[in-house]
């Protein structure tokens, strides 16, 4: 039996609080866009949608990074729709992760051409539940390099830090996209957030297998972080949880294709 019909929130909520901290840390995020109606909808437990990401999302389609980029990888969060939009209506291609990568083929592509063929317009694409219904299912051996990365998070720094819902989610994916080769340690991260979700920089705590962020992007600012922060160049498997191998199945088909090539390199 495959993992198609695991559902993602209840992995989010079986992978996460692993670190005290960043877990205190979002749910003080959650409950200051809640109180101050910056959310869109119940921010807490996910990536938070909030008010003023399209506007976010316009400020990144004007730099460089965003308009010199062919091909995307991008989160399937709702919080991250209107920066899928705009690279679909822009010809981008988009690389999306399946929530919770779940699936024995974790990413979908997003091809504009392909998707006007169907009739699906960029807006309907951009929703996660229906890119996973009409893009493409893909294989990491099919896949095109990325030229730029757009990520969720719930808290960040100006050094780059960042955290997601604390379930790893973001660091498998791009740890499994730089041992692919389709990402590397110069590939730009960025991601677009609410002004809240910026705090200090020892709020955030980044560890050896953290990726940080080249870019943040809000409603009203453009950050450039210049991060501190060595990124890490493949997955770190030694974190990788018993549980994570029974619940990603390509993770543990990784694990053993990168053992058979080690035994034959011998």
């Amino acid at each position: 039996m495959t993992n198609r019909l695991t559902d993602p929130q209840s992995l989010v909520a079986k992978w996460a609080g692993r670190h005290a901290d960043k877990e205190a840390l979002r749910h003080e995020i959650w409950a200051k866009l809640e109180q101050a109606s910056a959310a869109v909808g119940n921010p807490w437990h996910r990536i938070p949608v909030f008010v003023g990401g399209e506007e976010a999302a316009a400020r990144l389609a004007e730099l460089p990074i965003w308009i010199n980029a062919r091909v995307l990888n991008c989160s399937p969060d709702t919080a991250q729709a209107p920066v899928r939009r705009r690279a679909l209506e822009a010809g981008k291609l988009i690389y999306m992760p399946v929530p919770a990568l779940t699936h024995d083929d974790p990413f979908v592509l997003l091809d504009p051409q392909a998707l006007q063929a169907q009739g699906v317009s960029p807006a309907e694409a951009s929703f996660h539940a229906r890119a996973v219904e009409v893009g493409q299912k893909v294989r990491y051996e099919d896949m095109l390099p990325m030229e730029l990365v757009v990520t969720g998070c719930v808290a960040v720094t100006r050094q780059g830090g960042r955290t997601g819902k604390g379930a790893g989610f973001a660091d498998l994916e791009f740890g499994v996209l730089r041992e692919y080769g389709l990402m590397t340690t110069a590939t730009p991260i960025v991601t677009t957030v609410h002004p809240f979700q910026v705090v200090p920089d020892d709020r955030v705590i980044m560890q050896p297998h953290d990726s940080a962020l080249h870019w943040i992007i809000t409603p009203d600012e453009v950050i450039e972080t210049h991060s501190p922060f060595p990124q890490p160049s493949g997955i770190d498997w030694e974190r990788v949880q018993p549980d994570q191998y029974q619940d990603i199945p390509f993770l543990k088909h990784l694990r053993e294709q990168r053992h058979r090539s080690s035994n034959s390199q011998d």
